[in-house]
């Protein structure tokens, strides 16, 4: 994310857009920039009613879409709760205004088909060791036309061009690789990590990311359709990721009790702000949820 925002000029009148309590990585680099150079960080709640929260969200984020949107930031899905933010219109949006959009699809690309050339990010940003399988210290970045001519943040032999040339590296270059291998880190070519994040790239175009978006449909439809019934709150499915959805209690139920009794069945789930986020995937089965929704019905 740093190099985007390092290539991204704005003005006091202007405005990056970003959705409530997304995650900080998607925070902080805006934030700085505004404080550097002006401009404000604009961010776009949910309604506090559950009813039609996705839908209304999303109306929210394209109504402040406007002439002095310098950039959306955003994730293809809430990190905390899963709620799915509709990018095909938020992307046409962006266009109308002359706006950037810039994606973190650390939540989402491996396991929800992201199309880079119907949606035409200017930025995709994703780290490795989550839905992608692969190790901690690596990430993966799409660049858009717009940064084909931009700077990076490290300076590096590596990221020059001719630089496969060793012989010729003390011939100083003063130009980079042409488009996005210019923002590459310093010794990429990592003998250890890179082998193991592309056996996993290998593994996810086998299993391919709409197949797993439909197992984790399939494992989790009973769950999410006895637990709504019983009170609990979920986001409509036209508004939610199959494979990262919270749950949101009844009022009459303590988290502090799901909690415990979570733990003594050894389910193990993350809780994000007042939701509990649950986050299936091949590795798991539709006994896993009915464990899951049997352990939350008996907290009632």
């Amino acid at each position: 994310m740093a190099n985007v925002v390092k290539n991204i000029s704005i003005e006091k009148t202007q405005h990056v857009l970003v959705a409530a309590e997304q995650f900080p990585s998607n925070y902080y680099p805006w934030q700085r920039l505004c404080e550097e150079k002006g401009g404000e960080v604009k961010i776009i709640s949910p309604p506090p009613a559950r009813e039609n929260r996705g839908k209304i969200w999303n109306q929210r984020i394209l109504e402040n879409i406007t002439r002095q949107t310098k950039v959306v930031a955003l994730g293809n899905v809430h990190w905390a709760d899963g709620t799915l933010f509709h990018l095909l219109a938020i992307r046409k949006r962006t266009k109308e205004v002359g706006a950037l959009l810039i994606i973190d699809g650390t939540q989402t690309v491996g396991a929800l088909a992201f199309d880079v050339q119907k949606i035409q990010p200017d930025a995709l940003i994703c780290a490795g060791y989550k839905w992608l399988l692969g190790p901690y210290s690596l990430g993966l970045a799409y660049y858009g036309e717009v940064f084909d001519g931009g700077k990076p943040v490290e300076e590096n032999w590596i990221n020059r061009k001719n630089s496969e040339n060793f012989a010729g590296l003390v011939n100083y270059e003063p130009n980079y690789h042409p488009g996005a291998l210019r923002y590459e880190v310093g010794e990429h070519s990592n003998f250890i990590l890179v082998p193991m994040l592309l056996k996993a790239l290998e593994q996810l175009n086998k299993w391919k990311p709409e197949n797993i978006q439909e197992y984790c449909k399939v494992i989790t439809k009973n769950t999410i359709d006895e637990l709504v019934q019983l009170g609990f709150w979920i986001e409509d499915e036209a508004y939610r990721a199959s494979h990262l959805f919270g749950i949101r209690l009844p009022l009459e139920l303590e988290l502090k009790k799901v909690k415990e009794d979570l733990l003594k069945k050894k389910i193990y789930v993350s809780y994000r702000g007042d939701a509990i986020r649950i986050s299936p995937n091949v590795y798991n089965t539709k006994e896993d949820l009915k464990k899951l929704s049997t352990t939350l019905t008996r907290s009632l």
